[in-house]
C-alpha cells in the first residue's frame, strides 16, 4: 500500500514539474495573472488584439497596448505568436524585475533589436545586444516568437531564425513579462512560460 501511495505522489509530482508556469489561450477576457492596458483589448477565437488609440497612447507617453502578466521567475522558456497589421510600427516583448526592465526584444520596420538593461546603468538605459535586419514580421501573418532565459543567456527563436545573446543581467531575477505594440492593431496568442 506505501509504495502504491509512493509511485501515485512520485507521478503527481512528475506532473506538476512538467505543468507551464503560465499558459494564456485567451479563451477569457480574464486571466488572474494578466493585466490587459492601455487600449480595448478583444479576447476571441484563442487570441488578444487591440488597436492602438492615438489619444490613450499619448495619456501614456507614447506608450502603446500592452498585455501584462505578473509572475517571478529567473529562468524560463516564453512562447507566443504575433500578428501585426501594416500600420503597426513596432512591437515589444520585456521580461522586467522588481526594480524595472531585464531583457527586451523590439520588432520594428529595421528589424528586431535585442537589449539588455544592466541595473548599473544610470538612468536605467538599455544596452545594445544585436540588431538582427533579416527578422520582421509580416502583416497579416502569425509569427512564432521563442524566449529561452537561462542564466545569463537569451537565445531568441522568431520564426526560422534562432540566436543566442549573453550578458551578465539577464540572469537577475524577474517579476513580470509583457507584449505591448505602437500603432496599428496586433494580435497575441497561445503564450506560455515554462520552467
Amino acid at each position: 500500500m506505501k509504495s502504491a501511495l509512493f509511485l501515485f505522489l512520485a507521478a503527481v509530482s512528475a506532473l506538476a514539474a512538467d505543468a507551464p508556469l503560465l499558459k494564456d489561450d485567451f479563451s477569457a477576457p480574464k486571466l488572474e495573472t494578466r493585466r490587459a492596458s492601455r487600449g480595448e483589448w478583444k479576447f476571441a477565437e484563442n487570441a488578444a488584439t487591440c488597436m492602438q488609440d492615438d489619444e490613450l497612447y499619448k495619456k501614456n507617453k507614447d506608450h502603446g497596448p500592452i498585455l501584462f502578466y505578473d509572475l517571478a521567475y529567473t529562468d524560463a522558456a516564453i512562447r507566443f505568436a504575433v500578428k501585426p497589421d501594416a500600420v503597426n510600427k513596432t512591437v515589444v516583448f520585456t521580461a522586467n524585475s522588481a526594480e524595472g526592465h531585464v531583457f527586451r526584444l523590439v520588432f520594428g520596420q529595421a528589424g528586431m533589436g535585442v537589449r539588455a538593461f544592466p541595473p548599473e546603468e544610470k538612468d536605467h538605459k538599455s544596452i545594445s545586444l544585436g540588431n538582427e535586419a533579416v527578422v520582421k514580421l509580416k502583416a497579416g501573418e502569425w509569427t512564432n516568437v521563442s524566449v529561452e532565459l537561462r542564466a545569463a543567456k537569451a537565445t531568441v527563436k522568431v520564426g526560422e531564425f534562432t540566436k543566442t545573446y549573453e550578458h551578465a543581467s539577464i540572469s537577475r531575477a524577474k517579476a513580470n513579462l509583457s507584449v505591448g505594440f505602437s500603432y496599428g492593431t496586433v494580435s497575441v496568442k497561445e503564450l506560455v512560460v515554462e520552467k
